[in-house]
């Protein structure tokens, strides 16, 4: 069999170095580049049969000026960075990688979820400060502790990572309610409700669909209005998801009580983004997918659908 040559564009973020690229080296002429600027991708990929991406863009110019191109896997789940049209009119397949970071994303839906309710890093740091030792009694707390038991979880989006957040959510003693493009049946512990509905009743929201031109701002000015005083609104899924700027003006107004975010809409941020240092808007950078476990899984996944092509038979093929 003909040796390919592989070339990974972006590989840090996957394997900051605490993985084994040999399975992939094993499968072809491999080089891997940690980052790539945009100028640098033509030049590093003109060669390659096969282009492996997490975080680069793939535009139409580039695919169309890789006259060799065969094949681009992406390391991750999302595929937008890549023009699909582009690959498809030349018969190019283009892989992703659909439900490595399952349990992942979950686990962060509720680390966000509990800092809001139990603020245990706010605590922490004001011990470091000596609060604790200089408080006239045994304890103390500078925000209201929330017991999830009895609350209501809504869930916008149930595929694999929404029910993963259900059954923790229903673990925790919580009711969940969904709203989703796909009918909800065979549960009897996820109750089915219209979008209003779900941000009406909710005491936590959490986002778990794709972004498409439907739900690019979904979370709006008017949706937050529906929301309760008291809600917390939670999203790992894709930053564009939110209008950023009504969700600001609600956090500072009061609107609702604090928001979770694991993404953004613009990433890394800018300096002025209107989000961040926002009282009662933890965020982190985007970073619910990148446990050691769930990047093992995302390369193994990479390395089988790349050998399944090799062999005639591709899989996870987006288009």
């Amino acid at each position: 069999m003909e040796t390919k040559k592989i070339v990974v564009v972006d590989g840090c973020t996957l394997n900051p170095g605490d993985l084994s690229w040999e399975p992939l080296q094993a499968l072809g002429d491999c080089t891997i580049h940690d980052r790539s600027r945009p100028e640098e991708v033509l030049p590093r990929a003109e060669n390659a049969e096969i282009v492996l991406t997490n975080k680069v863009v793939l535009s139409h110019d580039i695919i169309d000026s890789l006259p060799k191109l065969q094949y681009i896997g992406v390391l991750a789940t999302g595929y937008n960075i890549v023009d699909i049209d582009a690959a498809r009119n030349r018969n190019i397949p283009v892989t992703n990688i659909p439900t490595y970071g399952t349990l992942s994303v979950a686990q962060m839906v509720f680390a966000h979820l509990l800092n809001l309710t139990q603020r245990a890093s706010d605590h922490s740091r004001a011990v470091v400060d000596q609060r604790w030792a200089n408080a006239k009694d045994f304890c103390f707390w500078d925000y209201p502790l929330i017991e999830l038991d009895g609350l209501t979880m809504g869930i916008v989006g149930l595929g694999q990572i929404g029910q993963a957040t259900a059954r923790l959510a229903n673990a925790f003693g919580m009711r969940v309610i969904a709203s989703s493009q796909s009918e909800i049946t065979g549960s009897d512990t996820i109750t089915p409700v219209s979008l209003d509905t779900l941000f009406q009743e909710s005491d936590v929201v959490s986002l778990h669909c794709p972004l498409t031109a439907e739900t690019e701002k979904m979370v709006n000015g008017e949706r937050l209005e529906q929301m309760k005083s008291t809600a917390f609104l939670i999203n790992t899924s894709r930053g564009p998801l939110i209008d950023e700027l009504a969700l600001a003006e609600a956090l500072t107004a009061g609107k609702i009580a604090g928001a979770g975010l694991d993404v953004l809409a613009t990433e890394p941020p800018p300096a002025d983004h209107p989000l961040v240092g926002v009282e009662n808007c933890i965020i982190t950078p985007h970073i619910a997918w990148a446990t050691r476990s769930a990047r093992s899984r995302l390369l193994a996944t990479a390395v089988e659908n790349l050998a399944a092509f090799l062999s005639g038979e591709p899989r996870n093929v987006v288009w």
